[in-house]
């Protein structure tokens, strides 16, 4: 496997495991207006990042 596929998997599984916690945060309202924009949008920028990875690789 080549190493962009690698880091693109890696960075994926991050990013759906930040959009996944966001949204369990806004469910259960715990979470503050802040914290929600801050881990949905890295959680974003990971999962599209590491899809584009992995279709360029």
């Amino acid at each position: 496997m080549d190493l962009k596929k690698i880091f693109g998997t890696v960075l994926t599984v991050l990013g759906i495991g930040g959009l996944v916690y966001t949204a369990i945060l806004f469910a259960n309202d715990s979470g503050t207006t802040k914290m929600l924009f801050v881990y949905g949008i890295l959680g974003a920028i990971f999962f599209f990042s590491g899809v584009g990875l992995v279709k360029k690789g």
